[in-house]
């Protein structure tokens, strides 16, 4: 890694750290291959180890709210398994979120936003470069399987290259989620001082599917929270973690939608969503098509919720080759009274759970948690509604 000059963030020194599409990670562990080698870290990719040892740096010298190493899980009995996971700090000791009126509120300097953050808080800026490729996909899956990745190739790995463009060097910066959900809980922040609002950008969105191929651990995920859909800071960002249990939603079944554009509806599951997919050889139409869906919600003001993960083709409850990114329209909820329990956000939708308290923990159900999930959803008509507007827009030029 190389340090370069951040502005807007104290005149902070952060950290480059330098990819190329030659580090995609395209098949990733299997998450038989995961609980095999759990506590082996050099199983990981570069990224995972990167972002992983420094976030474990950033805990040990106190620059979260509250300690994160492991949480209490349970798994819900029920055809979804929901994770469970018990996180009352995060309830009690995360920042007030902010009053949010609009989808498309403005961007308010005077409220907290990442311009204000500790530069401590920064883990690294993530580049992409172009130059010779460090190490061929297939060889580096297989050192990795077999754990013979040594820690001297890794920083070999992470030499740095001729930034690609002008514009490329700003990179998007790796922050990490004071009030952490989970391990390795970060937030992705194109240039800060930029003050974007929370709405998702073309850009931002093939980064984030650029993050999961960097990316080796089945359990990484990303994920976007509209205003309206408990985003709590107004100024644009994508969540990152790793939660180490599989996820229904990895391989649920799905009915194609408009299949030229990999559209598919997320079939058999609490809350369907629209369900995009990508096996790397498109990311940037996948990446343009689900802004524009995206960017619809927003004309309309329907509040949005994003999870992308490693998962299945579509048709197939195996194999898992590639990302399914679930789009999921809901209802706002401006100033609205929290849930006791759980916030219905991009994690509850996709089945996992962090819980405020140990007795919503505790008593739990299956059919406890998709009674509150149905709130924030549309009905069966409304739903149709949404999906039909949507696909007229998405190929009113194709």
């Amino acid at each position: 890694m190389e340090e370069h000059h951040v502005n807007g963030l104290s005149g902070a020194y952060i950290e480059n750290y330098n990819y190329t599409e030659s580090d995609f990670i395209i098949h990733g562990l299997t998450w038989q291959d995961r609980q095999k080698c759990r506590e082996n870290e050099n199983t990981l990719s570069k990224f995972d180890r990167a972002l992983r040892s420094k976030w474990v740096e950033k805990m040990k010298q106190g620059f979260f709210r509250y300690p994160l190493w492991s949480l209490e899980t349970r798994i819900l009995p029920g055809k979804i398994s929901y994770v469970a996971q018990l996180n009352i700090k995060r309830g009690m000791e995360r920042r007030k979120p902010q009053d949010i009126q609009s989808i498309q509120e403005k961007f308010k300097a005077s409220q907290f936003n990442f311009n204000k953050i500790n530069p401590n808080e920064v883990l690294f800026q993530m580049v992409r470069t172009r130059g010779s490729e460090l190490m061929k996909n297939g060889q580096e899956v297989n050192n990795v399987l077999h754990g013979s990745l040594s820690q001297e190739s890794v920083i070999t790995l992470q030499q740095p290259c001729p930034v690609e463009s002008a514009s490329s060097s700003k990179g998007t910066l790796v922050v990490i989620n004071v009030s952490p959900l989970e391990f390795g809980h970060v937030l992705f922040i194109p240039d800060p001082s930029l003050c974007l609002t929370q709405i998702l950008t073309c850009d931002l969105m093939l980064f984030g599917l650029k993050a999961i191929l960097l990316s080796s651990h089945p359990g990484f995920r990303v994920g976007f929270n509209s205003l309206g859909a408990f985003a709590s800071v107004n100024h644009l960002h994508l969540h990152g973690f790793y939660l180490d249990h599989e996820l229904l939603i990895e391989s649920s079944s799905s009915k194609p939608l408009c299949p030229e554009l990999n559209l598919h509806l997320l079939t058999n599951f609490p809350a369907p969503g629209f369900m995009f997919y990508t096996n790397e050889k498109d990311l940037a139409s996948v990446a343009q098509n689900i802004f524009k869906a995206t960017d619809y919600f927003v004309g309309k003001n329907i509040a949005h919720n994003m999870f992308a993960t490693r998962g299945s083709e579509p048709g197939s409850m195996t194999s898992k080759k590639g990302i399914r990114v679930i789009l999921w329209a809901r209802r706002s909820c401006f100033g609205a009274k929290e849930e006791s329990a759980f916030n219905v956000a991009l994690c509850e939708l996709a089945g996992h759970l962090p819980m405020k308290n140990h007795g919503d923990f505790i008593s739990a159900t299956e059919e406890s948690v998709i009674g509150i999930i149905k709130k924030y959803l549309f009905s069966d008509e409304e739903f149709a509604e949404i999906s039909s507007g949507l696909l007229a827009h998405l190929t009113k030029d194709a």
